[in-house]
Parts: C-alpha cells; structure tokens; sequence
C-alpha cells in the first residue's frame, strides 16, 4: 500500500468537503449565470448538434482547399492577369451557387428536426382551418372504380390523429445564436450585440420561434406556403427567454426598412405590457440590442403625443361644452397642452395599454387614432391583455394598427384556449375589414414548450398546510430564521420575493417583519413593500435597490408576479395562495430564471384555502414529473385524491375577488360592525399575537397617553398660576 496516498487521506477528505459546500452554494440561482439556459436537453440532441457543427467545420475546410487550388501563382506582377468576359460574367453565379449550397448544407432533413423539437418537448402547430392548409396532392384515381366511390374518394374524412399530424410543423430549430448572422442574415451590428449581451446558445423557446419569425422560407419556417412571418402564439415556460425573442426579430425587420424606406418615419412596431414594471425591463432590454443599429426604443410616459390629430370637430364640441364656465379647467388645459405636444419619434413604442388608449383617444373623449405604420404588435403576457379586464383596451389597440401586412405575436408562459379563439377570431374579421381576400390570409401558427400552463421544472415546490394565519407567519419567521429544532427542510436564503392577495395584506405584513432583521445586518431597511398605490417613483426607486442587493425581502402583490425578470432571486413565497393556477405559475416563475437551479417555492395554506388547493398541487404534482422526482415528491397521491374539486363558478369567484376569508372588504375599516365581521378581522389579522395581548397593549398604550395628557394640562396650569400679574401696591 502507498504509505503518501494513506498520509494525505485526509486532505483529500476536506478537499471534497470543500468541493460538496461549493456545489452546494453553486445550488443558489443568485450565485451566477446558468452553464445551460435549456429546461429540457438530452444527449440525443447534444450528439446531433455535435454532428452539425463537425460537418460545417468539414465544409469550411474543403472551401478553402478550393480557393487555394484556383489561385495562379505565375502571373505577371506588372499587371493583372487578363479575365475573359465569361469568368467576370460568371463569377457571381459561382459564388451565388456556393452560398446556396452551403445554405443547403445547414438545412436539416425532416428526421433531424423532428428529433431535435421533440426531445426539446416543442410543439409548433398550425391553427389555421385544413381548407387553408396546403397538403400533398392526392395522387391520381383509377379510371375502372364506380362514380360513388370517386365522389366518396373525392371528400375524404381525417381523423383526429390525422389532422394533428396535418396541422404539426417542423421549422428548423436555431442551434446556436452565430446562426442568426450567417443562415437568417440578420443585421451584422445587432447580431454583434446579441454577442455582447453573451447570449450564445439559445433556449427553446428561441430555438423554435426565432427561425419562424426570421424565415423567409419553407425551408427554414416548416410552413407549407412560402410566407416571411406567420402571426404568432407562443406559450413558454417562465424565465425561457420570451422577450430576446421577439426583439430580435422586430429589431432587425425595423433596420432593413430603413436601408429599404428611409423616408418613412414613425412608430413601426409596439410592444404592450401589462404593468409598467415590465414595460420598463422590455426598454432596458431593448436598449442593449438595439445601441448603434439606428432604432430607437421608447417607453410610453403620460402626455406623450403618438399620432398627429386633425380632429377641428371635436375641439370644437369640446369648446362648446365648456362655454358656460368663464375659465377652462385645469384638465381642459392639460388636454390642449397634450394635444399640442410634439409626436414622438421613435421606432418601437413600449407602453400599457390604458396609458397608449388614452393617448389615441384623448382620455376617451374622441375617436381612436390609427396606427397606419405599425408593422408588428407584440402582446407580453398576453392572457392578462386578453382577459376581461384589459380585453376592450387591448383590441382597440389591435384595431388601431391599419397597415395591411401587421403581424402579431402573442406571448405568455400559461394561455387558455379562449383566448386562442378570441385571436383567432379577431384575426378574421381584421383581416375582412381590410378587404383581404382568404388565401391571402397570414398563417397563424402556436408554439408550446413543455407542457402547456405548467411550471418550470428547475425549481423545489413546497406545500405546507399552516392551519392560522398565526400558523402562516410562524412557518414565515421560520424560513428567516431557521434552526436545527424546526422540522422543516426548506431553508430560504435572501433575496426572495412575499406575495399576498391583496394590498392592505402586504402591507400589514411588511409591518409586521420589519423589525425581524437584526440592525447589523440592516435592520428595517432590507425590507420592503412594492404595490399599486405607490407613486411611480417610489416603484421605481424600490425595484432599483431590490436589484442593487440593497434590499433582500420584497412583500408584494401580483403586481410582481408576471414578466419581471430578478435573475438572482433564491425563492418565492406565496404567503396568501393565488387566485388560479395560472397566478401561481407566473409568481414561483421568479426564482429558477433562465435554466438556473436551486430555487424554492414555498405555499402556505390554511384551513380556510383547502377547497382552493387542488389546482395547484396538480401543477406542482406535473411540475415534479417534468423533473423527474419520481421517488421525491412533495406530493403524494392520497393528497391528490383527498383535496376537493372546485367547480367552475368558484374558480371564477376566486380568480376575481381571491379567498373569502381574506377580502379587502373583511378588514381594514371597511367591515361591518357585527360579531361576524369581527371574527373575520381577527381572522384575517396578520399577527402572532392573541386578543388578549392586544387589548392589554392598547390599555397600556392608552393608560400612557392619559398620563401624559394629565402631566400636560398639570404644567399648563402651573404656568397660569405661576403668570406675572403685575406690581403689588
């Protein structure tokens, strides 16, 4: 035996003890960038693409050996050797032919590109009616069969398998972002920031939507016809990469129409978002790819001009309607001064949709404004813009949008088939509205990554039934403060994210922490409430220091819960659980950002949310098999089949006013005053102390402020008493 090798044995044992801590703090998703942005990969792909890459680098090389072979070394160096007209003539052909067989080099067959989408689990299929889709000539009939067969041969019935398998595309996946500058020919200095930004091997919601938005043809796009950019429903996990994707092929549409029209000025594309959180981390991002390429991205801001207005008419009623005042008022004047500002100039419009209808409108007080330059609308999150909320302001920004060859694109990690239907719909009678002829119809084509309406499967979900609100926060301090007594295995390191059902809970809550960190570490200062009735500049300031590090708790409602991009938050917790399932794939979507691993999503229930939880312990149950922690699991089968269903019309109930129990009207000063509504106060009170203790303290508090009082009126007098009354005689 090696008397060194039994020396050093124990280094080598802290030498892995170091290494086991190591990959444990790597575990974090704040600690850094992902080594692999991709949610589903397998050694099949890695071996195709490993295939592709040798063979380019195959043709590289024979390229070469060709231009060294043509090359004449004895020609004169006095002047150049003489060219016949035919090789001038015939040189560009040459190189045209060479870049159209290194082209078709790079095209893969079918066999490859159904093997690559579907171990990526993509799924792109075509929406449009089997009428419109061209399929493959029917091959011509015998002359010896009856009439009757040949007018039943004539309108042959597909099956269910059978029209899927008619409506499946297989566009060819983008394996690596060098792809967009020498296959799609996309600009040369946004694909040089694409590089800056270190984005290089693509996830797969841009390996699958970037090569049909970028196509130009069937090659390449996997669409039957030859057209340039199909309309677009793409339903992607959280943290894939959504917004890269469809930047890029905005920007690059709006740089090759000012090398092609460069007269023509004006908002060429708008994204519409529905908070102004994300409409701002959409401009930032944009920014970065679109510095030196000549776009200019904008976020839309009160008072902005969009469109020039020639509306004498309703200036005009809008005069007469304030005749009877002898000054206009100040929103009056704020009107004419918006009405007079000058148009924005700018190439892609960023904006919410109520800020960008009430500009085309004027507040509603005329008739909407067209949008007759507008070439691509994007709609982020697109089942809020949708849902009935946003949907009348949404479609009115759809509609504004005139210009003939708009393309639209739809994105979001969860979408219901209705809003599907609604596109789909809206589509057709845009399209009749502008005399559009039905072959002439854009494609309409959806694009699902993974499972639809799931969670991502890189993150730890926990359920933890807490019984009380007291119960909650316990488990709550627990994960701030965990200890070796506490049973939990969930450990919760800052930053993470606290949502709550509704404002007057968050900030309840964030009083109720405030105090929970210690002073050296920060104290109050590391804790913060982000909502709705904030000023935009107490957001704005709130989200920089949330980024910066500066703050590590954010108490929050679902404001935050959708398209916010915090690369290195550690865990979500959903102290009030979610209206639906979709809520809750888009809060715990916060943690787990572009293939990191290591976060934790952690849901406290109570015995009031049990009829509530069964939608989302399926999600988790689907998310752990996407996983693949089969021997694992946080949820078992018997809570599956214990949990009850909930019918259609209290999902309705819930998505829009949230769990009875904790609804804005039970607290807060705005209940009633009987017993129930006492009792649902206390309920619903976010504290670990009892009635008791309260009242006790309120006595105490009163019993001070008394004394106080009586100790005030006491000197008051004395200094009466005590007043200068004059000379005695």
């Amino acid at each position: 035996m090696d008397a060194f090798r039994l020396l050093t044995r124990s280094t080598k044992l802290k030498a892995a003890a170091t290494s086991a801590s190591a990959t444990a703090s790597a575990r974090l998703p704040s600690t850094g960038k992902a080594a692999n942005p991709q949610l589903f990969r397998t050694a099949e792909t890695d071996k195709l693409e490993r295939n592709k890459k040798r063979k380019r680098a195959i043709a590289v090389e024979e390229g070469d050996g060709d231009d060294t072979a043509d090359l004449d070394f004895f020609q004169s160096s006095k002047r150049p050797a003489a060219t016949t007209p035919a090789a001038t003539s015939t040189a560009p052909e040459r190189d045209a032919e060479q870049d159209d067989e290194s082209d078709d080099e790079d095209v893969m067959d079918d066999v490859q590109r159904r093997t690559i989408l579907n171990s990526h689990k993509i799924k792109v299929t075509d929406l449009r009616d089997l009428e419109e889709i061209q399929t493959q000539p029917v091959p011509p009939k015998e002359s010896k069969k009856k009439k009757k067969k040949q007018k039943k041969e004539e309108t042959p019935v597909l099956s269910k398998k059978e029209q899927k398998r008619a409506r499946r595309l297989y566009p060819q996946p983008l394996l690596s972002f060098k792809e967009l500058r020498s296959q799609y020919k996309i600009s040369r200095r946004l694909a040089e920031n694409v590089a800056e930004q270190g984005f290089t091997m693509p996830t797969e919601v841009q390996l699958g939507s970037l090569p049909l938005l970028l196509g130009e043809s069937s090659a390449t796009t996997g669409l039957s016809d030859d057209s340039s950019e199909p309309d677009l429903l793409v339903v992607a996990p959280t943290g894939s990469g959504k917004t890269l994707s469809f930047l890029i092929p905005v920007i690059n549409k709006i740089v090759r129409h000012h090398h092609s029209q460069p007269e023509e000025h004006g908002i060429l594309s708008m994204v519409v978002a529905p908070t102004k959180e994300l409409a701002s981390q959409i401009v930032n991002e944009g920014r970065k790819l679109v510095a030196g390429t000549g776009v200019k991205i904008t976020l839309m801001r009160k008072g902005m001009q969009v469109v020039e207005r020639d509306d004498e008419g309703d200036t005009n009623a809008l005069d007469e309607d304030s005749e009877g005042s002898s000054e206009p008022e100040e929103d009056d004047r704020a009107k004419q001064r918006g009405s007079h500002a000058p148009v924005t100039k700018s190439d892609i419009l960023v904006t919410t949709p109520l800020m960008l209808v009430n500009s085309l409108s004027a507040s509603r007080t005329k008739t909407m404004a067209s949008l007759p330059l507008v070439r691509n609308l994007v709609l982020d999150e697109a089942d809020v813009l949708l849902d009935p909320l946003f949907r009348e302001q949404t479609l009115d920004i759809w509609r504004s949008c005139s210009h003939p060859d708009l393309r639209v694109s739809l994105w979001s990690a969860t979408m219901g088939s209705n809003v599907e239907d609604l596109t789909r719909l809206t589509v057709k009678e845009r399209q009749e509205e502008l005399g559009h002829k039905p072959h002439k119809q854009h494609p309409l084509v959806r694009l699902v990554v993974g499972l639809k309406d799931s969670a991502i499967p890189n993150i730890d979900h926990r359920l933890v039934y807490a019984a009380t609100e007291q119960g909650k926060l316990l488990g709550l301090r627990q994960l701030l403060h965990p200890t070796a007594a506490s049973a939990s295995d969930v450990r919760l390191r800052p930053p993470f994210l606290i949502f709550t059902q509704t404002i007057p809970r968050a900030v309840a809550l964030h009083s109720e922490l405030k105090y929970d960190i210690p002073a050296e570490a920060g104290g109050s200062s590391r804790i913060a409430v982000l909502h709705s009735d904030l000023s935009d500049s107490q957001r704005s300031d709130i989200m920089r220091d949330f980024r910066k590090g500066e703050i590590w708790i954010l108490v929050t409602t679902d404001l935050l819960a959708r398209g916010v991009d915090f690369r290195g938050i550690n865990g979500v917790v959903n102290y009030d659980i979610p209206n639906s399932a979709a809520v809750y794939v888009h809060r715990v979507g916060r943690t787990g950002r572009a293939g990191r691993e290591g976060g934790i999503a952690v849901t406290f229930y109570t015995k009031e949310d049990i009829p509530y939880v069964k939608s989302i312990a399926n999600i988790i149950d689907v998310s752990e098999k996407l996983r693949g922690n089969e021997g694992s699991k946080s949820i078992q089968k018997w809570l599956l089949d214990a949990l009850p269903d909930l019918s259609k019309n209290s999902k309705k109930d819930l998505k829009r006013h949230g769990v009875e129990a904790r609804r804005a009207s039970r607290y807060g000063g705005k209940g009633g005053d009987g017993d129930d509504d006492k009792k649902d106060q206390r309920g619903a009170r976010i504290s670990t102390k009892s009635g008791f203790e309260r009242r006790m303290e309120n006595r105490k508090k009163g019993a001070i402020a008394a004394s106080r009082s009586r100790k005030a009126a006491a000197e008051t007098a004395e200094e009466n008493d005590s007043s200068w009354e004059g000379l005695e005689d």
